[in-house]
């Protein structure tokens, strides 16, 4: 495959400010984030037959005046000599948008290769960025690379200001409005006032903030020590999921686990099973997110920003391989049905009294985790020249161990692309009760 050139590079500019919006706080969600990396989430469309980069710019440029926050700029106040707090500045300086071409490329080498070919991660802007340099770089970035015979719309977004749910709540608004839409079906809601027991600006101690020099040094560290990591999109139908589910209920002896939650529990089993761990003793996690938005009764359903709190589960090696898959899954439901309204709650009081900020120090050895959903509308983004082919993700926050969730094209299915070691993911390749539940979409065997 050749290489991504670029043809252009500008900032597009809300067409349209509302003075309302010209200062967005963060929460303790938001900032807890500020060391990681974006979200970085993108579509492959065939190509279209118009001019549509131009018709992309002015969609872009309408719909950022919904979205004032993602024009902007992350900015801090100086509280005192020992604390600081951050802020969006909703200034308009821009986002990012680069048009690009990758020649050689075509939509087959993406959508046919086993592995996630990696110039996939080139399709993205902003790479190499941590959510804490949005204080000079664009809080959006988007690069439309055209293909031989396609287009790659990837978008990256600084997780300080959006999770997933608010990702997809722009992506799914910007594609609104490129389609025709006047006014949006569901607008955006930043106010921060609904959180009763947060007082603003929320205070971060300014040692907290040394950490940011530190964790660079570490990242590029971890960066040149760790073996390469590579990526697979497992196919994942509507059948095959509800077997799944069925057997893990029946397992668990109960009818609470969620498709969801069974799919996640069999991969992680899986995993478990093909990874080279030392001792069956090793303690090995799974870390989920948590989202707060059907939780708390005061928050707006079009809320925007981040509203999802991380709880992990432990168990040794050992106990992973052993059980079986509703076995884990009744664990897994458990964790998550006690994230009450009240446990969201003292989980921001308990922030609040003592920050720490997120790092990929944080996490601890042998972790795998689930990001992003099924629920969230991806293939419903048509632009104005059709619905998308497939989804893939950047660079942004891949570790090894990480899954990636999406639904699939067809009704109920479900994608999950795994960033692990090749070596585990080729043990799983040739794991007969696990790619048993996996659907082989093409037979190319490319890489």
């Amino acid at each position: 495959m050749e290489g991504v050139g670029c043809i252009s590079s500008s900032l597009i500019k809300a067409s349209a400010q509302n003075g309302e919006n010209g200062r967005v706080e963060l929460t303790p969600w938001d900032l807890r984030l500020l060391l990681l990396g974006p979200i970085q989430k993108g579509l492959l469309f065939p190509k279209p037959s118009n001019a549509f980069v131009d018709r992309l710019k002015a969609s872009l440029s309408r719909t950022l005046s919904h979205f004032p926050p993602l024009a902007g700029r992350l900015a801090t106040t100086e509280l005192d000599n020992e604390t600081v707090s951050f802020f969006i500045d909703c200034n308009n300086a821009g986002a990012l948008f680069i048009h690009a071409k990758a020649d050689g490329v075509t939509i087959s080498d993406i959508v046919e290769s086993v592995y996630v070919p990696s110039i996939v991660h080139s399709f993205f802007p902003l790479n190499g960025m941590t959510n804490y340099d949005g204080m000079l770089e664009p809080l959006l970035g988007v690069q439309v690379t055209e293909l031989a015979d396609g287009v790659f719309l990837g978008c990256t977004i600084n997780h300080s200001v959006v999770d997933g749910t608010s990702f997809w709540h722009f992506i799914n608004s910007w594609s609104e409005i490129s389609r025709g839409s006047i006014r949006l079906s569901k607008p955006p809601v930043f106010q921060r006032s609904t959180f009763d027991n947060i007082d603003y600006p929320v205070r971060i101690p300014r040692a907290l903030l040394e950490q940011i020099h530190d964790e660079d040094e570490l990242i590029q560290a971890q960066a040149q020590a760790q073996p390469p990591l590579r990526e697979r999109v497992f196919h994942f139908s509507k059948q095959s999921i509800a077997k799944l589910k069925e057997k893990a209920n029946a397992e668990a002896g109960t009818n609470n686990i969620s498709s969801l939650q069974a799919l996640t529990s069999h991969l992680w089993r899986c995993i478990i099973r093909n990874k080279k761990i030392i001792s069956e003793e090793e303690m090995t996690y799974y870390l989920v997110w948590v989202g707060a938005r059907p939780r708390l009764r005061n928050l707006p359903p079009h809320y925007f920003g981040n509203a999802v709190r991380t709880r992990i589960i432990a168990v040794k090696a050992k106990q992973v391989r052993e059980q079986r898959v509703g076995d884990i899954a009744r664990e897994m439901n458990k964790l998550i049905s006690a994230q009450t309204e009240q446990e969201f709650t003292r989980d921001l009081e308990c922030w609040i009294a003592s920050p720490k900020l997120m790092t990929s120090a944080s996490f601890p050895s042998n972790l795998t985790g689930t990001s992003s959903s099924p629920r969230f509308d991806v293939f419903g983004n048509d632009y104005g020249w059709g619905r998308p082919i497939a989804v893939r993700s950047g660079l942004g926050n891949k570790v090894d161990g990480k899954l990636t969730v999406f639904c699939g094209a067809e009704e109920g299915s479900i994608d999950v692309e795994a960033c692990l070691l090749l070596e585990t993911l080729e043990a799983m390749a040739n794991d007969d009760e696990f790619m048993n539940t996996v659907t082989i979409k093409h037979q190319s065997m490319s890489v």
